[in-house]
């Protein structure tokens, strides 16, 4: 069984108080928690500071500002999905691989979203799987994409550790692959993420014209190593980006 943090735990009984009340005084909040004073007056000044509650005018507290954003956030997410979703199936359906979609979470990628091949071989990646920033199609586009103060940062720092037999880990390498992906507007990846898979991906832009998602194609590194089809492939990844993004309020 896995150790529990109490302080979060008593954090968030706080905050589930605050489900059934709009506002409450400190000593309320005692009552209701059946917690000691400086315990409650500890966690309530934490969560003060942090923006997840507010003082009123009134001198009672209510939930703070903290949750409009993180509420923002979780909404942008549940709407590219469900942007994204009937493209990705038709994506999936024209051309018969699987399909991902992703966001950045920090410095890491993760999978939102997926459409799965009817095809024998299947590359498993998963819903809530994460990947670092540097390895994959699907996440290095977001990479490629990132403030270029931010994204000379990451570069700076991160430790490029092989996962598969094809992840670049060369650093003058990536940089150059990310200077192209971002100038084609696309990437490739083979065998980075997992052995004999490829994929393509490309980004997908928010209504202020910022990089928020990717979506790519993966499958067996066979099929895409095929020059006739490869065109076809990029060609249909970026036009499904770019029909994401424009429902998402893109102007091009």
């Amino acid at each position: 069984m896995r150790e529990k943090n109490s302080t979060v735990i008593k954090a968030m009984t706080i905050l589930e108080i605050f489900k059934q009340h709009h506002t409450l005084s400190l000593q309320k909040l005692v009552t209701l928690t059946g917690s000691p004073k400086t315990t409650i007056y500890r966690m309530v000044l934490s969560l003060e500071e942090t923006g997840f509650l507010r003082r009123n005018a009134s001198g009672e507290y209510e939930l703070g500002f903290a949750f409009l954003e993180y509420g923002q956030l979780v909404k942008s997410r549940l709407d590219v999905r469900r942007t994204a979703y009937p493209i990705m199936q038709r994506l999936k359906n024209e051309l018969g691989e699987a399909v991902n979609l992703i966001v950045r979470e920090g410095h890491e990628a993760i999978y939102v979203e997926k459409v799965e091949t009817d095809k024998p071989v299947r590359v498993y990646t998963g819903i809530g799987k994460t990947a670092p920033l540097y390895a994959g199609a699907c996440p290095r586009i977001l990479l490629a994409y990132m403030p270029e103060s931010e994204r000379a940062e990451y570069l700076e720092h991160v430790d490029l550790v092989p996962i598969a037999s094809g992840t670049v880990t060369d650093r003058d390498a990536l940089e150059h692959i990310l200077q192209e992906s971002k100038q084609n507007g696309f990437t490739i990846s083979h065998s980075e993420l997992h052995d004999d898979s490829s994929a393509i991906g490309a980004p997908i832009f928010d209504y202020e014209g910022e990089v928020y998602a990717a979506i790519s194609i993966v499958g067996p590194e066979r099929r895409f190593r095929n020059s006739d089809s490869l065109p076809l492939l990029i060609e249909k990844v970026k036009q499904a980006a770019d029909e994401i993004s424009t429902s998402l309020g893109w102007n091009k």
